[in-house]
């Protein structure tokens, strides 16, 4: 009988493993919350870069054991130092100046993220992933002039639902959580679109 009730013990533990790791995360995020919101931003973005690359390189029909690990590493950079704090900050403020109650304030907060913050957020991401990629800022121009529009009309069609949810419906604590895993989800299925 010792092994079943063994079993049974360490099938219980793995039940309450993610209960245990979610406590830790509220936790986390009540006494740290720009710092837990960087962490975890950052490894959800790394991960992200991780799936990309996998998928694509199955799609290729490559050796998936050999990815580029500089990809992830500018991710995580870019999620812990930028997109948590920043998004942190952001939704903060927005609360602040578009409070849930104010007349319109769903469609207010929106126009808000889409037409103010999106467009800079994504030049931010496409200044800080060239410096992180030690390109020129030539590349960059070349970058932003063939790449920044197209971006920002795809960001504006598949984000704004998201975001509609997210800044309307979402606890303030969880809208980077929020995001951040939408995000994920995005790039593996941008991935797979190859």
């Amino acid at each position: 009988m010792a092994p079943v009730a063994s079993r049974l013990r360490s099938e219980a533990a793995l039940g309450s493993l993610p209960r245990r790791a979610l406590t830790q995360y509220l936790l986390l995020l009540r006494l740290y919350p720009v710092l837990t919101k960087a962490a975890s931003s950052g490894a959800l973005l790394a991960l992200g870069n991780v799936l990309a690359q996998m998928i694509e390189k199955k799609r290729k029909k490559e050796d998936s054991q050999n990815l580029d690990i500089s990809g992830p590493l500018r991710y995580a950079v870019y999620g812990f130092f930028i997109t948590g704090p920043l998004s942190h900050y952001f939704y903060l403020l927005m609360d602040h100046w578009i409070p849930p109650g104010a007349p319109w304030a769903g469609i207010r907060r929106l126009l808000l993220d889409r037409l103010v913050f999106a467009p800079a957020f994504l030049l931010l991401f496409f200044l800080v992933m060239n410096l992180l990629e030690g390109k020129d800022a030539e590349t960059l121009a070349t970058k932003m002039r063939s790449g920044f529009w197209p971006a920002l009309r795809m960001n504006w069609r598949v984000w704004t639902p998201l975001q509609f949810v997210n800044i309307n419906y979402v606890p303030l604590q969880f809208r980077v959580l929020f995001a951040n895993l939408a995000a994920l989800v995005w790039y593996v299925y941008l991935a797979s679109l190859g």
